[in-house]
């Protein structure tokens, strides 16, 4: 898909080395808000790189249980031609009714909230998230050799060393889908709206991640029934717990060589 002109941006900038300075034009990557309304009504205002919007919705709704397929959809669009950065979502007429209590709670289960601990939020998320019984199981050598995959995808990355990027990948290790973005949260959604609304979310089992996993990273690959989770850093305390609870495996490259698992060994095999 073609990249959004807005996806970068050109700036002015002073290098100063020493006594010397170089003045000269650098890419630096887009961030603009984008409002998400959902029968009218306003959800969720979130940042991210223009671009890609209809499949960012997609993986956004599918991470809140707004769908559970494709087809729930009954349309995707622009509030207007001209402005990318209002999403508007329709439902079928019977996915709209089973959900109306979750349409009324506007992204509760999305954000953290003052006042809740992390027991009671992962109790809270789990009323939308079930345990994967998936099986799959690679090799620790295959699992970083995907990880080794994430750099011939980042052509923003390579602009303007401050985007994030997730692929994902089927059972033989073939890439599914994948997609960058200024947020970690994003870029995800986008991946999985890709392979989503491709009809090949079923295929998906595994995500490489280029940041740190957070219990909201979790969150979007149980919805997307993804079984094993990589990324460049640690997970937070949290991810772990809800990966855990969630029968998800969830590893990082280690500094020396290698992986660190944190949970869901069991997919893992030397080698």
């Amino acid at each position: 898909m073609k990249a959004d002109a807005r996806s970068t941006q050109h700036h002015h900038v002073v290098h100063y080395e020493g006594s010397t300075c170089q003045v000269y034009e650098q890419e630096l990557i887009g961030e603009e808000p984008l409002l998400i309304r959902i029968e009218g009504q306003p959800y969720s205002v979130v940042m991210r790189t223009p671009g890609e919007e209809i499949f960012h919705v997609a993986g956004f709704c599918l991470a809140e249980g707004i769908v559970d397929q494709p087809e729930d959809f009954a349309t995707i669009g622009y509030c207007n031609q001209t402005d990318s950065n209002v999403a508007t979502v329709k439902l079928q007429p019977a996915r709209r009714e089973k959900i109306a209590s979750l349409l009324k709670r506007r992204g509760f289960i999305s954000q953290t909230s003052c006042g809740i601990c992390g027991k009671e939020l992962i109790k809270d998320l789990c009323q939308i998230l079930v345990p994967t019984t998936d099986r799959t199981r690679i090799t620790m050598s295959q699992a970083v050799e995907c990880v080794n995959r994430l750099p011939r995808h980042q052509r923003l990355y390579e602009k303007t060393r401050s985007s994030h990027a997730a692929m994902l990948f089927d059972s033989e290790l073939d890439l599914l889908g994948v997609a960058e973005d200024v947020g970690r949260h994003t870029a995800l959604d986008k991946a999985i709206g890709k392979v989503f609304m491709n009809g090949q979310l079923a295929k998906a089992r595994l995500a490489v991640l280029s940041s740190r996993t957070s219990y909201e990273l979790v969150q979007k690959a149980a919805r997307a029934h993804l079984a094993i989770l990589i990324s460049i850093s640690r997970p937070t305390a949290l991810a772990v717990e809800l990966g855990q609870t969630l029968n998800i495996t969830l590893a990082c490259l280690s500094k020396k060589n290698g992986l660190l698992v944190f949970c869901g060994e069991e997919r893992l095999d030397g080698g």
